[in-house]
């Protein structure tokens, strides 16, 4: 608890508008079952701009779903704002992925209703909504004067780019005002110089309407696009990097995840390195905890 002396107020420290706890998601099919996340932890905080990385099958996407509403964790606690994704019934469901995310996939083709032009695109989850006329009209134009796609409207997408394609994509995503974006691998597909340009875009709505942004990509090089990367590894957390800014300079800080259970993932490199198999020893030493690889003789009885 913080108490600021000036006012002689305390200071309640901020609760996370995402939140996930110790997060299990198993699929099972007639024959097996696989464990896509294994107790995951992460915490987010409202108007944060922040990268999910990881590997093929690290469970990044898996993750995206349950935060999407589209797929529901099979044990664990998953909050976004008042919302708990754990418990909620299938018209809460419905409520959330309509007024509270939105979503921007890599595909293209998934993002657009390929018959609807550019204004008729951003439209649709507006009336889907029930936003009145009016105000869908003024909402549309705004968002498509902030996403650069003003003289574009009439445009059927098979007549934009790739970049123009994502960008509408956004603008679609964003339209009914939610509180949280999700975009899976939204770069995937462009060019470099593209790709510079969708995140120069997402932190400049992140900055003018307020919106969470959660960005799951395998692209290492966007840490200095976001505030914060959080690799997943194995479907837990692993490591957390920081984007600090000093003046004009930007520097990356890395941090190992400690999860509520106290268990931190060792780098593989660094396990390899010295040696560590299953087991090591843990001891305090000053203000800082050391871990050493098994020696001869550690485990055996006298």
């Amino acid at each position: 608890m913080k108490i600021d002396s000036a006012a002689g107020r305390v200071l309640v420290p901020e609760e996370p508008f995402v939140l996930c706890e110790d997060v299990i998601k198993i699929y099972k099919t007639a024959e097996l079952e696989v464990v896509a996340l294994r107790g995951l932890d992460l915490t987010v905080q409202r108007g944060e701009f922040i990268a999910i990385i990881g590997a093929s099958g690290s469970g990044k996407s898996t993750l995206l779903n349950i935060l999407a509403g589209v797929d529901s964790p099979s044990a664990g606690r998953v909050r976004v704002g008042d919302h708990d994704l754990l418990h909620m019934r299938p018209h809460q469901v419905v409520a959330y992925r309509r007024h509270q995310v939105g979503l921007v996939w890599q595909q293209l083709e998934r993002n657009l209703i390929p018959y609807l032009s550019a204004w008729q695109n951003v439209e649709t989850p507006l009336i889907i909504a029930g936003w009145a006329r009016g105000a869908r009209q003024r909402r549309i134009t705004e968002l498509l004067e902030t996403v650069g796609m003003a003289d574009r409207g009439k445009h059927l997408p098979s007549a934009l780019s790739g970049g123009e394609q994502q960008r509408l994509a956004i603008a679609v995503a964003l339209a009914p005002r939610p509180a949280l974006l999700l975009a899976d691998e939204p770069t995937g597909e462009l060019d470099t110089l593209s790709v510079r340009a969708i995140f120069d875009l997402l932190r400049s709505l992140r900055g003018q309407f307020g919106t969470t942004i959660i960005v799951v990509t395998h692209d290492l090089a966007i840490a200095s696009q976001v505030d914060r990367v959080v690799a997943i590894r194995d479907g837990r957390t692993s490591t957390e990097v920081f984007r600090r800014v000093d003046g004009e300079q930007a520097r990356h800080e890395e941090f190992a995840v400690v999860d509520v259970a106290g268990r931190v993932q060792l780098p593989a490199e660094l396990r390899e390195r010295l040696r560590i198999g299953q087991r090591a020893r843990i001891s305090l030493e000053g203000d800082h905890v050391a871990i050493r690889p098994e020696t001869a003789g550690d485990g055996k009885g006298s």
